[in-house]
C-alpha cells in the first residue's frame, strides 16, 4: 500500500497495476486532505490506512484506476465503501457530481499522465 501525497507518474501506476490486478489499481481518495491511497487487494484496506492516519470516513471514496484507458474513462467510481445512505449515497458509485469532480481533480493533481 502507498499513500500519494505528492505525485506519481502514470508509468509507476501502470507497474503497480501489473503487480496486483493486471490492468487496474484500487484506490481510495480523501477529498478533504487531497491524498490517494493505492495498491491493496480491497478498498477497505486502503480506507483503514487512511482512517488510521486521521482521515474522516465521510471524506473517503473508493475508485479503480485503469492506466491504459483514455481520457476520464480511466477513473471508475465503484466500491463497496461508497455505499453510504447516511450521506445520500446508496450505490457503489459516487452519486454526488461535486464529489466526483473533486475526486477527478485530486487524481489529476496527484497522478502525472
Amino acid at each position: 500500500m502507498r499513500i500519494i501525497s505528492d505525485k506519481i507518474t502514470l508509468s509507476e501506476l501502470t507497474r503497480t497495476a501489473g503487480e496486483m490486478f493486471g490492468n487496474f489499481v484500487k484506490a481510495v481518495v480523501d477529498v478533504e486532505r487531497e491524498v490517494i491511497a493505492v495498491d491493496a487487494e480491497l478498498h477497505s484496506d486502503l480506507e483503514a490506512v487512511l482512517l488510521d492516519e486521521g482521515a474522516k470516513q465521510k471524506d473517503l471514496w473508493g475508485i479503480n484506476l485503469y492506466p491504459a484507458m483514455p481520457g476520464d474513462e480511466w477513473i471508475e467510481c465503484d466500491s463497496m465503501i461508497n455505499v453510504r445512505p447516511s450521506q445520500g449515497n446508496g450505490s457503489r458509485g459516487v452519486e454526488n457530481e461535486e464529489t466526483r469532480q473533486k475526486i477527478m481533480a485530486i487524481v489529476a493533481k496527484r497522478i502525472v499522465r
